[in-house]
């Protein structure tokens, strides 16, 4: 069994009162600790927050017996000051932090917090949106996706422990988006939907009987030895050592040694040309600053009239370039240096940067939500096997948190999943 404590960088704002109660200090600073806010800053994010608030389809009920908004779920305030301290010292980071302490609570939390995204665009006032360069934090710099700052990064979420995404992941340990035949879904077609998601892929991508096949983002290997069932040779790319270390297992127990090589290696230093390239959910942890670099990578290693298969979490771009100089909740606790594009980004980036050609997309979001309510109710099933883990009640509110989070977000509409097909002529340019 291998087991992980969390590994997450904090950055303290200012001056700090009282501690939170349960919360370990030493490995959840800034969750254990309420930021100290001035009386000016108080009034002005109580003035702010309660401002969004009663304009929402919500019921937001505070210690006080307060109640605003105009009906629907509900979101229980246990903890008032601590509540407003927090977002007035972090944003939306301390919206977080303040879940994950238990100062704030929903029966339903998917259901608010799909409130909460659907009205992501209009919950600040414009004239504080235009602001936002003042009071959000900036990204920090040890989290860009450099050479090594990429491998720190995503050491610190795939590496966690195998053990603990098995607990939620179907037998495929596919953690990316499925595609069902209908809705609502069994746990129990999971993994079928798996399938039927990276047969779309390998479909997209021409993978057969000889094809070399690049795939960009090893996860646990499930892509690389259904591509290889079909009879190609695939060399797969992770910086995960966990990841690597069950994907190598997986292929050997398949027989399929010489037919996938698992690299412990950087897209950028991959060498080779290849048939097709396939990358599934990667993007998302790029970083804008290295759009340009992917996707030339994936246009040099792609032999002339070969196809890359892309899948994509997307965003609204308008609302990526709002936020993409500043730094997240999912970008402080789950994803380091990750930042969602949008088709325009990708789009615009392929045409100006490669000589590749965007052929087709397809985006299938709703199918996403329906992967992550399977993902959280196993979650929350197997909490007693995360503690066994080694991983505390804080952790477990954080990926609570995360999972509710990103299905709010699909469900919403305000993010989406894309597969997209990516040509090359046959004669270079």
């Amino acid at each position: 069994m291998t087991t992980a404590r969390p590994r997450f960088a904090t950055h303290r704002a200012g001056r700090h009162h009282r501690a939170a109660a349960g919360v370990d200090p030493t490995h959840w600073p800034d969750v254990a600790t309420v930021p100290k806010a001035s009386w000016p800053v108080r009034t002005v994010t109580e003035f702010v927050v309660r401002r969004a608030l009663q304009r929402l389809p919500l019921r937001v009920r505070f210690t006080d017996g307060a109640t605003l908004g105009l009906g629907g779920q509900l979101i229980e305030v246990r903890d008032t000051k601590a509540f407003h301290a927090r977002i007035g010292a972090r944003g939306l980071i301390g919206f977080g932090e303040s879940y994950m302490a238990g100062e704030w609570d929903a029966p339903d939390l998917v259901g608010a917090l799909t409130v909460l995204a659907a009205h992501a665009a209009d919950l600040i006032p414009p004239r504080l949106q235009r602001l936002r360069g003042l009071w959000a934090q900036r990204q920090p710099h040890t989290q860009r996706n450099t050479l090594d700052g990429s491998r720190t990064n995503i050491s610190r979420h795939y590496d966690l422990s195998n053990d603990l995404f098995a607990l939620f992941l179907d037998e495929t340990l596919t953690y990316s988006a499925a595609v069902f035949r209908g809705f609502p879904a069994d746990w129990s077609l999971l993994a079928a939907a798996q399938h039927r998601k990276i047969d779309r892929l390998l479909d997209l991508a021409g993978v057969r009987e000889g094809i070399r096949l690049l795939e960009i983002g090893t996860g646990w290997g499930e892509l690389a030895l259904r591509a290889a069932a079909r009879g190609a040779c695939v060399t797969s790319l992770t910086l995960s050592r966990e990841q690597r270390e069950l994907a190598l297992e997986r292929v050997r127990r398949a027989g399929l040694c010489d037919r996938v090589s698992i690299e412990l290696c950087d897209y950028r230093e991959a060498p080779g040309t290849y048939d097709a390239v396939v990358s599934v959910e990667m993007i998302e942890a790029v970083g804008a600053e290295f759009w340009p670099v992917y996707f030339r990578t994936l246009d040099e290693r792609l032999a002339p009239g070969g196809r890359v298969a892309l899948q994509a979490i997307t965003m609204p771009h308008e609302r990526m370039l709002a936020s993409r100089d500043t730094h997240t909740w999912i970008q402080k606790y789950v994803f380091p240096g990750g930042l969602i594009p949008s088709t325009q980004a990708i789009e615009e980036t392929v045409r100006e940067h490669t000589g590749l050609e965007v052929a087709a997309r397809d985006g299938f979001g709703v199918h996403y939500a329906e992967t992550l309510r399977l993902w959280r109710e196993r979650f929350t099933e197997h909490a007693d096997g995360v503690a066994a883990l080694g991983f505390d009640e804080t952790f477990h509110r954080l990926w609570t948190f995360y999972l509710a989070y990103s299905e709010a977000g699909f469900r919403s509409g305000y993010l989406d999943v894309q597969q997209y097909l990516l040509t090359k002529e046959t004669s270079a340019r």
